[in-house]
């Protein structure tokens, strides 16, 4: 693992948000963490700028590019035009000195460019020969996703960089190997290397292609039209060239007789990080983040205290931000933040809610309101989905996450938001209803 000096490394802050009074008797300690990352800046410029990069401003960097190259993708023939088109993008916003390879990706895993098992270092020549072998990309054969990932971590495996990213873009189901071999490969890749994933058209699953984007904690969309493709590559190519920092994990330390409830990331999207805990010595634990930019995150930590009388207070939780090293102790970053629990007999005091938690507690229902609601419709339990749509609907509104209700209103009439009254529409687009799914996760930050 790479070691940065404070120059080229953003500064990490952590700022608390929490009611930390408990009523008598009390045990359950729920605070909002923000997280934010400035001042890296090195990449930023190159980003803007790719060729006047010179090597060793920032950390290093390598990228894998999947593209779908399954028989579906010839119909219609624009979708792999589209692809070809949006990976060519992709290239160019690669910036120089950073490795890249592009993998061919059907029922098994082929090597577009450079081939023999390497990585190409970016530079004009090189962007110039990957857009050319591209242009050999043509549709045949299935679907094993899972061989892709396996290919790309040996291939960005084999730079010694700092950032490794991938970027996953598929039209069909995964159907040529199990969901257990997917599974295996997703688990082989998980913190070797984060990746993006795109779903186009609407003949993909979409909890394969978000499944992808969480274990391998990157980004999931629907790009419904292939015309689309070449500005989103684009965009994700320039945010992957944006981070700078890698494998940073969110180090819990809680004293004795205290545990951990749950941890999720809540801003931009929400990720569920309990089940990932690695642990970091005595009554601590990593959960991992992955990379950074210029960039700020909320995450949602819950602790449970010992009960303690009226008047007492104790540090809950301790927040510090590290990158975990294979061997020796882990780099901190040097933030870090408290989550404190004090007894007291004012019940005004103890029954407030803290307006980030209960914002947070809001978009993550949400999130899980929306899945629930398709898969009620989709199993044709109309009431179900009703009302779990509604509630959705409601939610959304009282938030003003208003990306989400432009979304739900393609699904569902909403007759009264604010009461999260609604109708299930008769016809549905089943890009709209994609859409809704894929980005269900999607929230919006307190307004402070």
């Amino acid at each position: 693992m790479a070691n940065f000096s404070k120059s080229n490394v953003p500064q990490f802050s952590v700022e608390v948000y929490q009611n930390e009074y408990l009523p008598e008797g009390g045990r359950e300690v729920s605070a909002i963490v923000t997280v934010t990352s400035t001042g890296g800046g090195t990449i930023g410029s190159a980003v803007a700028a790719p060729h006047l990069y010179t090597p060793g401003q920032g950390p290093d960097a390598a990228v894998a590019i999947m593209v779908d190259c399954s028989g579906s993708m010839d119909y219609p023939p624009t979708k792999m035009r589209g692809a070809r088109d949006a990976t060519a993008a992709a290239i160019d916003a690669v910036r120089d000195g950073v490795r890249f390879a592009v993998i061919g990706g059907t029922h098994v895993a082929k090597e577009v460019y450079p081939g023999g098992g390497e990585l190409a270092v970016a530079d004009a020549g090189t962007r110039e020969q990957a857009k050319q072998a591209l242009r050999k990309l043509s549709a045949g054969g299935g679907t094993a996703i899972g061989t892709w990932l396996r290919l790309a971590d040996r291939l960005l495996a084999s730079a010694d960089v700092a950032i490794r990213h991938g970027i996953v873009l598929t039209d069909g189901r995964n159907e040529h190997e199990s969901a257990e071999d997917l599974k295996a490969a997703l688990d082989a890749c998980a913190g070797r290397f984060t990746c993006d994933a795109r779903g186009v058209g609407t003949d993909w699953e979409v909890k394969e292609v978000t499944g992808i984007a969480s274990a391998l904690l990157g980004t999931a969309d629907i790009v419904a039209d292939p015309a689309g493709l070449s500005a989103d590559f684009t965009q994700m190519m320039e945010t992957a060239m944006g981070k700078e920092v890698a494998d940073v994990a969110l180090r819990l330390w809680t004293p004795v007789g205290t545990s951990i409830k749950f941890v999720k990331q809540v801003a931009p999207t929400v990720e569920e990080l309990t089940d990932r805990r690695t642990e970091a010595g005595p009554r601590a634990g990593d959960y991992p983040t992955g990379s950074w930019g210029d960039e700020s995150r909320d995450y949602h930590v819950c602790v449970e205290v010992p009960e303690a009388g009226i008047g007492q207070e104790m540090l809950a939780a301790r927040v510090s931000l590290v990158i975990p090293q294979a061997e020796g102790p882990a780099q901190t970053l040097g933030a870090q933040g408290l989550v404190r629990a004090v007894w007291t007999d004012d019940m005004a005091a103890s029954t407030s809610i803290n307006p980030q938690v209960a914002h947070y507690t809001g978009q993550a229902e949400l999130a899980q309101v929306i899945q629930q609601g398709l898969d009620a419709r989709k199993s044709g339990d109309i009431d179900g989905a009703t009302a779990k749509l509604g509630r959705a609907v409601q939610l959304a509104s009282i938030s003003g996450n208003a990306d989400t209700a432009k979304l739900l209103a393609k699904v569902v009439d909403v007759v009264d938001a604010p009461a999260g009254t609604v109708r299930l529409k008769a016809k549905v687009e089943e890009a709209d209803e994609m859409t809704l799914e894929t980005r269900s996760t999607k929230t919006v930050r307190v307004k402070k």
